[in-house]
Order: structure tokens, then C-alpha cells, then sequence
């Protein structure tokens, strides 16, 4: 990913905040024809070095890729929008689109063990579900419908070799046009543009 100096961003715990907070990624690897790509639900695992889980339908032939070259990288996308000329305080500008963005570079290892399945799949519905009372756990299922479920997904853990983070924030202009930014950001009514306002609003800027 080309990622200008002004907006670079190597901090961890900035990038892992950001993969936790838009777990919903794009799984990118080498195909036979192309590049093969899957949108996917993807969370860390616990512990280091870092590890990203997640999992596929069986039909899907980006495994089969995988297993052919397990070099991936996992993209997630963070709060972006469009910035019109118009909110900039200086004249003579030209539209753009702000953004947060993180790349995972690693390898991929695929998981079709079912007790490891299992484990996944409960661990990712439990990051979303949470652990009350009516919280859906995979216990709910009958033991034929579970094991159908894991028969027909692989997994996949990529070993993370590199983050690389673009916060891409208006960071080159001048203090004024980021104020109007984030000005005309507060007044819209859009909840996408509420949260790119407070990303611009987080980031230090020198």
C-alpha cells in the first residue's frame, strides 16, 4: 500500500485499535488467474506474536489458492469519506477522500481440524455476542447441525509479518482547512462522517 509520509502511521496499539474496532476485512491472495479476494469477519487471536482468525465457506476456492501460495494480506477499513473544496478555508482546492486504513501482511495457515473449527467459530460469535445469558453459542446447535456447519468451512490464521496503517486526515493542509473539515463534518447528519470527524480529531498533527 503507497502510504505518503504525512500520513504513515507504525504506532501498534493505533493499528491494533483499528483492526479491532472494523473487524469486517478483506482477504486478499495469489490466485491461479489473478488476484483472489473474499470479504470476511476477522479478529486477533490472543497472545504474540500477532495472529488474525477467521474463516471461509468450503466452496469458496480462495483456500485452494491459499494452499497453493499462502501469502495473503488481510485489508481493513476504517471511517472515510468524501472532503469538498468548499470546507476549506483556502482558495484554489480540489476535492478528496479521507480515510483510515490498515494492511496485514503475512502467511496463512488453513484449518480444517473441527475441534480447532470449533474453537474459532466460538470465539468469533462470542466477540460479537458477547457472554450474557442470551448470548448465541454454538451449544445451541444440535450435534448434527454443528458438525454439517464444520464440514463446510476452512479456516484461516495468518501469521502477521508486517502492519502497514495509512490515516490518510488532511495532515499536509493548513490548520484552518482542517477546521473547516471537521466542521462541516460535526453538521452532517451522517453517521460515517461522525466518525471520520473524530478520527481527524484524535490524530496528532504536527
Amino acid at each position: 500500500m503507497y502510504v505518503p509520509k504525512p500520513f504513515a502511521v507504525d504506532d501498534p496499539d493505533r493499528l491494533m485499535e483499528a483492526i479491532r474496532a472494523h473487524p469486517f476485512a478483506l482477504l486478499v491472495s495469489a490466485g491461479p488467474d489473478g488476484p483472489e479476494t473474499t470479504h470476511l469477519p476477522v479478529l486477533p487471536a490472543e497472545g504474540a506474536p500477532l495472529r488474525l482468525l477467521t474463516h471461509m465457506a468450503r466452496a469458496n476456492p480462495q483456500w485452494r489458492a491459499i494452499e497453493a501460495d499462502p501469502r495473503v494480506r488481510v485489508v481493513f477499513a476504517g471511517p472515510h469519506g468524501y472532503v469538498s473544496p468548499r470546507w476549506y478555508a483556502s482558495e484554489a482546492q480540489v476535492p478528496t477522500w479521507n480515510y483510515v486504513a490498515v494492511h496485514a501482511l503475512g502467511r496463512a495457515r488453513l484449518v480444517h481440524d473441527p475441534a480447532e473449527l470449533e474453537a474459532m467459530v466460538a470465539g468469533l460469535a462470542a466477540a460479537f455476542e458477547g457472554t450474557g445469558a442470551e448470548a448465541w453459542t454454538l451449544a445451541r446447535l444440535p450435534q448434527s447441525v454443528k458438525q454439517a456447519l464444520l464440514a463446510n468451512i476452512v479456516g484461516v490464521e495468518v501469521a502477521v509479518e508486517r502492519l502497514v496503517g495509512s490515516w490518510k486526515l488532511n495532515q499536509n493542509k493548513r490548520p484552518a482547512d482542517r477546521a473547516g473539515v471537521i466542521e462541516a463534518l460535526t453538521a452532517s447528519p451522517r453517521a460515517e462522517d461522525a466518525a471520520l470527524r473524530a478520527a481527524m480529531q484524535a490524530i496528532p498533527v504536527d
